[in-house]
């Protein structure tokens, strides 16, 4: 029988966020958003070891109080993946799993069907998570639309409404989760390859992978479960209104 692939899932959490400076300790209803993000981890049956990967000791010290293994990484890095992939460069696990730190929402099987996913095609070196779109989200920029091929991966990422639908028309729309579930030493090759156009142009470091040619396996979630990343301050009031829907404050 061949053994399980083993995996880690790597938070990376940076204090110097040019949009929301100290985003990984702001609190949501009462608990740092770090937390929250890592105790949905915790819940990841695929996943061995939660790491949060971060580049300055306030968070570190927040993390390691309520017992999160940290791993200190450079300040100079220009995104999470690279913060990633140098705490990636020290693990002999298989699969290493970006979990970005601003999905306070994240839950287990979530990642564990990211994990699913990527085992189950051993052509691809990449996955990722969606879910369906709701209507109210179509629109707005900081909530990645997604479209798929026929066999499940991904053709496109955009923070416009794709595809356009004519006049008269429908048809099911996804939203993208910020989860990624690479191979290691895809992830290490991944990170030294340039920017592209698109991705510059979307500011969405998956079309790197597109556009070089590497497929984006996609799991699809279904139910009621929705991503509400944090991305401006404005983003907390949003979660909180949803802990208090959903009677998890």
């Amino acid at each position: 029988m061949v053994p399980p692939m083993r995996a880690v899932g790597v938070i990376p959490a940076r204090f110097a966020a040019a949009r929301f400076p100290g985003k990984p300790l702001a609190e949501i209803a009462g608990v740092p958003l770090v937390r929250r993000v890592w105790e949905g981890a915790r819940q990841a049956k695929r996943l061995a070891r939660v790491i949060v990967a971060t580049e300055d000791e306030r968070i570190a010290a927040a993390c390691r109080s309520f017992g999160a293994e940290v791993a200190m990484t450079s300040p100079t890095h220009p995104t999470g993946t690279d913060r990633i992939a140098e705490v990636a460069a020290g693990l002999d696990e298989e699969i290493v799993v970006n979990i970005q730190g601003d999905e306070p929402l994240i839950e287990g099987p979530v990642i564990d069907a990211a994990i699913d996913a990527l085992v189950a095609d051993p052509s691809v070196p990449m996955s990722t998570v969606v879910h369906p779109a709701d209507p109210d989200a179509l629109d707005d920029p900081n909530r990645v639309k997604v479209v798929m091929d026929l066999q499940g991966r991904a053709l496109y990422f955009s923070r416009s409404r794709i595809p356009y639908v004519r006049e008269g028309g429908s048809m099911r729309m996804w939203q993208h989760v910020g989860l990624y579930a690479y191979r290691r030493e895809f992830l290490l090759a991944f990170v030294k390859l340039a920017p592209t156009d698109l991705e510059r142009a979307e500011s969405l470091e998956q079309l790197r992978a597109l556009e070089n040619g590497f497929a984006i396996r996609v799991a699809t979630i279904e139910g009621s479960w929705r991503s509400v990343p944090v991305d401006v301050p404005g983003d907390i009031a949003l979660v909180e209104a949803l802990l208090r829907k959903t009677g998890r404050c």
